[in-house]
Order: structure tokens, then sequence, then C-alpha cells
């Protein structure tokens, strides 16, 4: 009997309490949503990473439960105690609908919720018709909160519609559809071969003359001029969007033109800093994501910014009338609620009109429409919120680090305990993965390296010949391409592999002797090196096809049975120095046949012959280009979708780099070389 007395007890306790923990509830979650939703594209953090995908998952869920509750608890006596309660609580109906619209930091917390956009939509329309018929069965009782009512649902059916239209609009197919130029037939081949073979015919003297359009230019050394000092914030800001209004192409697989490349190698080549360079590719980087990722691309145009004052306007009117109501036969606590929930609607649409207009699209838009000075005074004070629109952060994965540390006994005692959960490699990437920020000097040599290809190009076929090169053109460069070109002309998994391996055993070289140079180059090295390691383990997508993490594993394999003939308490570089005195004179694929694909000691002979170039700064020289080049090959060779989906992860060094070379012209994305002929016939009687 007294558990049947608590069980009653319990479902009062809950009716009553329910619908008041669900609302608010909800309106705490868009709180969070709204002010941590833009981390995420400068930070790596897997708990962020977390705390965001279970906000994002939960509001929808929270709201729809919650409308769902309050459609089932309407009482259907007019004369009831409850049903004098029931139009307050039919007043929250359209606080979740507008919840359900989400604020405008984040629609889509991944590419794939855009492609969901008819689910929304259809949430949209049985979402709408549940608080419809809320508001119209309790009204029908107390008109007191109709026009608060009314005002609020039309703000919850704005942003309900404006966020499934954000939906659609980032969506791949919309996107590509909405960036195809009008189909380009060319001149009338059919006519102009009539009026040649018509003349031909009446025996006249026939001449066709072509003369093209416009000629893609070369670009000299001469063009690249030296560096101007830095470019102006405001500056960087308003390029990189004239460039993304351009090369957003890019993400949906469309082509360029040589006029592209162009215009924009004559702004990356002629006076510009690398820092100048990756920071404008960055920023447009930033606008890619609030177009894929945010309501960016429906605000900022004027339905949008109508919108925004319309749900303002409305809320305010809706907390006013709700304010100056007689609130006699309402409950204390849900008064409080709806407070709440009033106020909160009327924070967050502020906060939304405050981001809206401190952004970089406000400020491009009136420079666009010759506001000048407003456009300055916005630039200004948005200032100091603006950081790095990425995590600027590079992550590595070393695989000798991880041969030795795994088999240290309490990694290897948790390794078998969560191998029977079989997340062992899960366990393995997280615990291993080690991020450091992007060094300046990396990227001032990816930039001096791209300017240096660029500038020695001489025609268009020249663009596609660097764009294919991982390693040989460096190589070839250096004068060391017939020694070492079998490692990079190997698949460019097995290449990553052997070239990871031998960086690690050049640096464990007891001959080592630090210079302040020469340490920025080996620096460079290493990072590039574990970095690569880390996408063919981790993000195997954006690099080539291949068979990485079979060798990967086989290497491995190989390595730990290496080490462990010495036992544990070996160090890393006695063991480096032992793998270096392996005799390699013989094939190692001779030795050990070709079921196992360990490149180990393959590795070894690329690092005893890089180990011969006597004079350490050359030997770290040409690893440091090898590394630079390989990260140009698989930043080319990754679709623009795949970069696209690392926006909102925190930014890839990759995707960096490949835009920037889609600035200056390398790539297969230019497949247009010339403009349309201008033929002419000659006729002569």
């Amino acid at each position: 009997m007294k558990f049947v007395h608590f069980s009653d007890a319990l479902k009062v306790i809950l009716n009553v309490w329910e619908p008041r923990v669900l609302v608010l509830c909800s309106l705490f979650l868009q709180i969070i949503l709204i002010f941590s939703a833009d981390f995420r594209k400068r930070n790596v953090s897997w708990v962020l990473r977390i705390v965001l995908w279970s906000a994002y998952l939960l509001a929808d869920v929270v709201a729809t439960f919650a409308l769902g509750f309050l459609a089932h608890s309407q009482d259907d006596s007019p004369h009831s105690d409850a049903a004098a309660n029931d139009t307050l609580l039919a007043f929250w109906s359209p606080f979740l609908l507008l919840h359900l619209g989400g604020p405008d930091t984040i629609t889509a917390f991944s590419l794939e919720d855009n492609e969901l956009w008819r689910r929304h939509l259809l949430g949209l329309v049985f979402q709408v018709f549940t608080a419809a018929y809320v508001f119209v069965k309790a009204l029908s009782h107390n008109t007191r909160l109709l026009v608060p009512t009314l005002f609020m649902f039309a703000t919850g059916l704005l942003k309900y519609g404006e966020r499934t239209w954000a939906l659609f609009s980032a969506s791949m197919l919309r996107l590509r559809s909405s960036m195809l130029t009008p189909p380009d037939s060319g001149p009338n081949y059919a006519k102009f071969m009539e009026a040649y073979e018509s003349s031909k015919s009446a025996g006249l003297q026939c001449e066709i003359s072509v003369e093209k359009e416009r000629h893609p230019k070369s670009v000299t050394p001469e063009d690249a001029g030296e560096d101007d000092g830095g470019l102006p914030a405001k500056d960087m800001v308003r390029w990189a969007y004239q460039f993304f209004l351009t090369f957003r192409l890019l993400i949906v697989d469309l082509i360029l033109t040589f006029e592209h490349r162009i215009d924009s190698q004559s702004f990356f080549l002629k006076g510009r800093t690398a820092t100048d360079a990756f920071k404008v590719v960055e920023i447009e980087l930033s606008f890619i994501y609030d177009v894929l990722h945010t309501k960016a691309a429906v605000v900022h145009n004027l339905a949008g910014r109508l919108i925004r004052f319309a749900t303002i306007i409305f809320s305010t009117v809706a907390l006013l009338f709700f304010i100056f109501t007689n609130k006699r036969g309402y409950n204390h606590d849900d008064v409080i609620v709806t407070y709440i929930l009033s106020i909160g609607a009327v924070v967050l649409e502020i906060i939304s009109i405050i981001l809206m207009f401190l952004s970089p699209w406000t400020f491009n838009w009136l420079l666009d429409h010759k506001y000048t000075h407003l456009a300055s005074w916005v630039f200004r004070l948005s200032r100091p919120f603006r950081k790095h629109s990425w995590s600027n952060q590079m992550a590595g994965y070393n695989l000798i680090t991880f041969c030795r540390e795994d088999e240290q006994y309490y990694l290897k005692k948790i390794g078998k305990i969560i191998n029977w959960f079989g997340v062992k490699d899960s366990w393995d990437q997280l615990w291993f993965t080690k991020h450091i920020e992007v060094p300046e000097y990396l990227k001032e040599v990816i930039f001096r390296e791209l300017k240096v290809k660029i500038t020695s190009i001489n025609d268009t076929e020249s663009y596609k010949r660097f764009s294919a090169c991982r390693g040989e053109w460096a190589l070839r460069q250096k004068g060391y391409y017939l020694d070492l070109g079998w490692s990079v002309d190997a698949e460019f998994d097995e290449s990553i592999l052997l070239w990871h391996i031998a960086t690690d055993l050049c640096y464990y070289d007891t001959d080592y002797q630090s210079q302040k140079e020469l340490d920025i180059i080996i620096n460079i090295s290493r990072a590039v090196s574990d970095y690569m390691l880390y996408l063919l383990l981790e993000l195997p997508f954006m690099l080539t096809a291949g068979i990485g993490q079979i060798r990967y594993g086989d290497t491995c394999a190989d390595v730990k049975h290496f080490f462990g003939r010495w036992g544990p308490e070996m160090e890393v570089e006695d063991a480096c120095e032992s793998l270096l005195r392996v005799n390699t004179d013989y094939d190692p694929i001779l030795v050990k046949g070709d079921r196992s694909k360990s490149v180990l000691f393959d590795a070894c002979k690329l690092a005893q012959k890089l180990n011969k170039i006597e004079d350490q700064k050359t030997r770290w020289d040409v690893i440091s280009h090898v590394w630079v080049e390989m990260l140009c090959f698989a930043a080319t060779k990754c679709r623009g979708n795949s970069h696209a989906k690392q926006l909102s992860l925190g930014g890839e060094l990759l995707t960096h780099v490949w835009l920037l070379m889609a600035h200056m012209g390398i790539g297969e994305q230019y497949r247009i070389e010339a403009g349309h002929a201008r033929a002419k016939l000659f006729v002569d009687s």
C-alpha cells in the first residue's frame, strides 16, 4: 500500500513539474548552443564536441517532447480548476517552436544534417500543427493571452522556417545548383561552317583566321614582389570575402577558369607574406563554415534581416502584453516560468541581432553598399571579439612512440581490457594523438615553396605536373632523385610510412648537433611527418585510396618484434640506432616475401641513404622539402566535400594548404584554360 501511495504521489509531482522542467531545459540548451557553437570551429577538443553534439540532439528532442506533453495535458473540461491555468501552459508552446528554430550560430552539426532538410520540413509542419492545437484548444476557454500567444507563434514559425530554409540552402545539391553558371554552347559552329562550305562551293577563296579571346598569363619571378610588410586586417576580411564568392565552387567540386587563377595570383604573389596569405585563407574558410553550419546564408540578406527584426519586435510585444495581463487564477510558479521564457526569448533575439551586426558578413555588405564609415565602425566594434577562425593546430601520431609505449606494462593491460569491447584502435588514436600549434615557420616554408613552383611555370600543363608531384620535384631540385626516387614513386601511403620512419631514424642519429636554423628545419620535418601519419590513420578519406592501415598494422608488428629482442628497458634512441645498423643491401621484400606489407626495413634503407648526406642541414633540407611536397600533393587530391567536413571539427592544416594552392593556381580544379576563340572567315573573290 505504501508503494502505491508513493507511486501516486510521484505521478502527481511529475505531472505538475514535468512541463516546467522540460521548457526550462529547452531554453537552457538554446543558451548553451548560442554561446558555445561557434567555438567548435576553433577547437579540437573532443569534450567540447560531445557537449555540443549532446546539446544539439537534445534541443530538438526536449522541445518536441515538451510540445507533445502540453498537447496531452490539456484539460477537456472548461469548468475544471486546471482549465484556467491551461491557457498559460498553452502560451509556452510557441516558445518551443522558437527553440526548435535553433540559434543562428548552429543549424547543422555535420554536413549530413543539411541533407535531412526534408525531415525538418516535415517536422516543421507537424510541430506547428501541434502548437496550434495546444493554444487553440486552451484559448477556446479563455482568450486572455490570445494576443501575446499569436505574436510568439509568429516568431516561432519564422524562426523554425528560417532554420529549415538554411538547411535546404546548405545541402550539397542546392549549393551546387545555386553556383552553376548558365549553359554556354559557345560560338555557332554549324552556322559558321555552313558559311564556309557555301563560299567554297561558289568557287571563292576562303581562309579561316582564329584569334584567342584571352591567353593565360604566366607568372614571372618579377611578378612575385617582395613582402609589403603586412596587409591591414580590414583588407584581409574584404579580400577573403571576395575570394569566397568565387572559390566556394570548390566545395561542390565545380571548376575554375584561368581568369580566376590570374586574379587570385595577382593578389597572393605580389608582396604578400605567408602570414597574410594563410590569414586570408583562414577567413575565407570561416565564410564557408558559416554557409554550411549556420544561418548566415539566409540571415545576411534583405529577407533575413527583416525576419530578424520582426522576431525581436514580436517577442518584445508578447513580453509586454504578458506583463500587463491580469494573472489572476494562474499558478504562481507557472507565471515565473513564463517570465523566464519570455525574457529569455527577447535576450536571445537581442544577442542574435548583435552577432549579426558585428559579423564580417555585415561589414562586407556595408562596404558593398558604400557605407564606408559605418563599416569601419562595425569593424572596430567586432575586432576585440575576433580570434583565430580555426584551431590553428595540427595533430600528430608517431609510429615509433606508439610501438614503444604500447608495450609498457600498464598500457598493455589497459589495451587488453578495452580490446574486449573492440575499441582498441579508437583508444590508441585518442591516447597517442598529440596536437601542436601550427608553427609560423611551417607556413612560411609552404608559401615559399609554392611561390618557387609558380614562378617556374611556363605553360598551363606545368600546373598539372606540379599538382601531381609528391616528393620527386624536391628530390630532383636537390639532386637526389636517382638515389631516393624509389621512395616517392611507391604508392602514396607507402611513401608516407617510409619517410615517417626514416625521419625518426635520422632524428635519433647520435651524430645530430643542435643549431638554431637546423632545429627549425627538423621541427618542420617531424611535425609534418607525424601529421601525415595522423591523416593516414584517422582521416584516410582525405588521402588517396590505398592500403595504408594494413601497411601500418604490419609495420607496427614488425617494429614491436624488433624492439622486443631487447625488452622494454631499451631506450628509443638505442633502438633506432640498432635499426640503422641493420644491413639492407639485399632487398627486404626478397627475404620477407609479399604477404606482410611491412615497410620497416625499406625505411631503414631510406634512412641509411639519407644519412650518407654528410651535411646535416642539406640532409634535413631534403627531408623537409619532400614532406612539404607530400603535404601539398595530399591537399590537392582530397575532394572539396571532405575538406568541408573538417571545418566544424577545428579545421585541418591540409584544408588551408588546399585552398591556398587553389589560389596559387595549382590543382585539378582549373579546367578552362582559354576563352572563346574568335574565328573569322575571310573570302577573297
